[in-house]
């Protein structure tokens, strides 16, 4: 009989369930709304947005009467699935913000950086344990034109003030010993690394300190505008409330609107076992920084706190007609494909063991940063299609929604990437076929180091990714 495959082996054990949620000391959850209840302002959705929107709401005006709405558990959504990568850029990176928003580009990084160190004194001031680690974060070149990127992107940076590094291949091998790695482009500021569902926790943990109401296991199943405010209707329950901030992610919208603009991608993870002193030696990786592949189907990789090292994306999959559904957040041949590209870039790890393996859903927008909207004459607001950015861009993303639903003027939302909303998407089937056609366009140009006439195109109607 032949010898089980090395893929399927360490794969054989991991626990279909996200690492980060795998967790004895998840806090017991608050109990489902039953019956009718009135507040000043309803939070649909309890992931970082809906939190952050709750404690931000309570800290302006502690007398205000705040319930959020959870369909799940807290963090069970794409909060408690990512990798924990927490980066100050609200526009998914500066060359991005560049082409989106030339003339306030400026501004909107003097906001990135006040709510990045707000998160850090957040989680002092609450006593977070959210295993915070304040490390840079460095892309690693695995084929010649992706070098060519980096004198450009550190030339960029530094005229905005940031502290970057190009590196030559020794130096790069230095930060991960792997031997497909030629070069690296270091971020030494701005970036940190969390356990997000601990994140979360924290905050929930704050929120309801705070006097927050929590109702777990109620999703909601319709909003419709009454007199004066928003009827919000769940399993067992209703609320009726004077505002409604929106923090559903990727989800089905509950405002059709958001259709138009967001998908849902699913993006996929593995975890592995503990390393081992020796493991953990062979590989280096002494400064625990974040890791992510220069390439436009990146790989993105760091340290837990007890040196599992978490391995995910490349593979960003989208389900017809925005599908969402629990059997879509296991792939094998997606997760077989991670473990694969795990050992090619890591022989040195070879029979080490994945302990969990995940997915989960991406809200992705074609600015590739968040949007915000307003509905129900503008009792609702939402902020939605994060893309993977939302770990740090949700706290800015929640106290600019909790702004527009109070109809207040302030420097967020005076932004023009606040006021503006992205290219929508296009119908079925135009959508599948389109997000098809890019995946494979972005696979030609990792190969060739050429965009190609599909990728130029989609850049020239405002659908391109420039980071």
């Amino acid at each position: 009989m032949a010898a089980p495959d090395p893929i399927d082996r360490s794969l054989a054990d991991a626990r279909p369930v996200p690492f980060w949620l795998d967790d004895p000391t998840a806090p017991a959850p608050c109990p489902p709304l039953s019956g009718t209840h009135r507040a000043d302002l309803a939070i649909v959705g309890a992931g970082f947005t809906g939190l952050w929107a709750a404690i931000e709401a309570k800290e302006r005006d502690p007398s205000r009467h705040v319930i959020v709405l959870e369909g799940g558990r807290v963090a069970s959504g794409a909060t408690g699935r990512n990798g924990g990568f927490l980066a100050a850029s609200l526009t998914h990176g500066l060359e991005n913000g560049m082409a989106r928003f030339p003339d306030e580009i400026v501004e909107i990084e003097r906001q990135a950086e006040e709510n990045f160190r707000g998160i850090a004194e957040a989680i002092d001031r609450y006593g977070i344990d959210a295993e915070y680690e304040r490390v840079g974060e460095v892309a690693l070149a695995r084929e010649p034109h992706q070098t060519a990127w980096f004198a450009e992107a550190a030339d960029l940076a530094r005229r905005h003030g940031k502290s970057v590094d190009v590196l030559d291949r020794d130096a790069a091998r230095g930060v991960v010993d792997s031997p497909v790695v030629i070069g690296g482009f270091r971020h030494n500021d701005d970036h940190a690394l969390v356990h997000p569902s601990k994140l979360a926790w924290g905050l929930r943990d704050a929120a309801l300190t705070l006097g927050v109401e929590l109702h777990e296991d109620s999703p909601v199943e319709a909003i419709e505008e009454v007199d004066h405010g928003a009827r919000l209707v769940t399993r067992d329950g209703v609320v009726l409330a004077d505002r409604v901030v929106l923090a559903t992610n990727g989800f089905a919208p509950l405002v059709p609107a958001i259709r138009r603009y967001v998908v849902p991608v699913y993006d996929h993870v593995l975890m592995t076992e503990p390393l081992t002193s020796e493991q953990r030696a062979a590989i280096g990786w002494h400064g625990r920084e974040g890791l992510a592949d220069a390439a436009n189907r990146f790989h993105y990789f760091r340290l837990s706190a007890d040196d599992r090292i978490l391995w995910g994306g490349y593979d960003a999959t989208y389900h017809w007609g925005n599908g969402i559904a629990e059997r879509f957040e296991q792939d094998r041949d997606v997760h077989r494909r991670l473990a694969a590209s795990f050992f090619t870039f890591f022989p040195q790890l070879e029979g080490i063991a994945f302990s969990h393996r995940w997915g989960g859903v991406i809200d992705t927008c074609s600015r590739f940063s968040v949007m915000f909207g307003r509905a129900m004459s503008g009792r609702l607001a939402y902020a939605v299609g994060y893309t993977g950015l939302g770990v740090g861009a949700t706290r800015f993303g929640a106290r600019t929604a909790l702004e527009l639903v109070d109809g207040l003027d302030t420097e967020r939302t005076r932004l023009s990437m606040v006021r503006r909303r992205p290219v929508p998407f296009p119908p079925e089937p135009l959508r599948w076929t389109g997000i098809r056609l890019t995946v494979r366009a972005m696979a030609r140009a990792d190969r060739t180091g050429r965009a190609g006439v599909w990728l130029k195109l989609l850049e020239r109607v405002g659908l391109g990714f420039q980071s």
